[in-house]
């Protein structure tokens, strides 16, 4: 038999479950703003006594409003922040699971996708996700398993909030971590967002790749392209994340690959350029515009990139050498169109890793460094620096056999500045002299 103070408990569930049937949009909007008001951060234990062991009854009340109306959005964002007290909540695992068991998950993830729901309303969506995800491994699984990572993935990619974008880069973390049968779905996920138009969604994509890529131990072939077609964004922090997933790369089996991109990457394609001329014969202010060419930036982006490489691995170095990065590097120096690219490929060249070695000739000098480049400038045409990316190379397999690029007299490598210096020192004395 029930105490007297146990009937007067269920007498006040009974009459708040019947209020909340028998209310309207309004008036439930405002049951849920005190539900969230007073049990915010409570535990399970704690709900069932403040419903009288009747939690749960209130809980399927909100899910079933929440199947009826997410679709309209309709006080959606108090509706999933009330769901979230139940699901947080410690020790409720059985509200998790009947949430679960009415199709939560897919009910979230199809609010990711509407057009009409305000992206206040899908970050709480995102949040719940979270909750779910952080429950343990067979529900990360079963997020997955509802197509989660691609609904995940392609809001991330449109949505327009910094905070709501950072939420969701967490959910896919999690996600990534912990859930082994899942975890490449998850990498080849995020290797899809890196052409995406948002540059914060490529700046957490990148960072994101970042953690997942030890955790795979392997790499994607895609993403070699992928990484390097994202350097050509105007974003710098974009940038500089996208250089910190090369350095980490090249620790795997795309290095290679990577190395040889980045070096084409300092003469851009005939193809790429000509785009360009037209535009510049027949209108004189696109010549305002060239110095944010896409291929330009992405030309500045490599050459930064070869340096920081060079800088950390005296290897990866060397084997840029092999890829004939120095006049490649010169090329990128004689691209009037673009300060950037000039200024990147001069600091790169000064990397202490570069030195040249075998025979020198008499007369050899610090200027003999310069006059590459000037004898790339001179086969400019006036059309401006589209034109000398597109005879770049040829201009400099046409130089004379000599100190800089005579295979006869001369071969790359690597070694301490000091050996140049010397050499440099001693051609200065000797001019001093005459």
């Amino acid at each position: 038999m029930t105490s007297i103070k146990e009937q007067a408990a269920i007498s006040r569930l009974l009459s708040f479950l019947q209020d909340w049937d028998n209310a309207g949009k309004v008036s439930r909007r405002h049951i849920l703003n005190n539900f969230i008001e007073i049990n915010q951060g409570k535990t399970g234990p704690e709900l069932e006594q403040e419903f009288s062991q009747g939690a749960s009854l209130f809980l399927v009340r909100l899910t079933t409003w929440l199947r009826l109306t997410y679709m309209t959005g309709s006080c959606l964002e108090k509706l999933l922040k009330s769901i979230g007290i139940f699901l947080s909540a410690v020790s409720s695992n059985r509200y998790l699971i009947e949430f679960l068991e009415v199709g939560g998950v897919l009910t979230l993830l199809e609010i990711l996708a509407l057009e009409k729901i305000s992206e206040g309303d899908k970050k709480e969506s995102i949040k719940l996700l979270q909750v779910i995800a952080n429950s343990g491994r067979k529900y990360k699984e079963l997020i997955c398993e509802s197509y989660g990572v691609r609904s995940i993935a392609e809001f991330l990619a449109k949505c327009k909030s910094e905070e709501t974008q950072e939420e969701v880069q967490v959910l896919l973390d999690s996600l990534l971590h912990g859930n082994p049968k899942y975890q490449n779905q998850v990498y080849k996920g995020l290797i899809a967002l890196l052409p995406c138009t948002s540059p914060k969604a490529q700046q957490l994509s990148l960072q994101t790749l970042r953690t997942a890529q030890p955790i795979i131990g392997s790499t994607h072939p895609s993403i070699v392209d992928c990484v390097l077609n994202v350097l050509r964004t105007v974003h710098l922090e974009v940038q500089c994340e996208a250089i910190k997933l090369i350095k980490d790369l090249v620790n795997y089996d795309v290095c290679v690959p990577l190395l040889k991109g980045l070096v084409d990457l300092l003469i851009p394609s005939f193809k790429e350029t000509c785009k360009l001329q037209p535009k510049i014969l027949n209108d004189p202010t696109v010549l305002q515009l060239t110095a944010h060419l896409p291929v330009f930036l992405q030309q500045a982006a490599a050459a930064k990139a070869i340096r920081v490489l060079a800088h950390s691995n005296l290897s990866l170095a060397e084997e840029m050498l092999h890829l004939h990065v120095v006049p490649s590097l010169m090329a990128a120096m004689g691209n009037t169109d673009h300060s950037n690219s000039q200024r990147q490929a001069s600091l790169t060249l000064e990397v202490r890793r570069w030195r040249p070695v075998g025979r020198w000739e008499p007369g050899v000098g610090t200027q003999s460094l310069h006059r590459p480049v000037a004898v790339l400038r001179a086969d400019v045409p006036s059309g401006g620096g589209a034109g000398a990316q597109v005879h770049g190379r040829g201009a400099l397999q046409a130089l004379p056999s000599g100190p800089l690029y005579g295979s006869r007299h001369f071969d790359y490598g690597l070694g301490d500045q000091e050996q140049l210096d010397d050499i440099t020192h001693s051609q200065e004395d000797k001019e001093g002299k005459e």
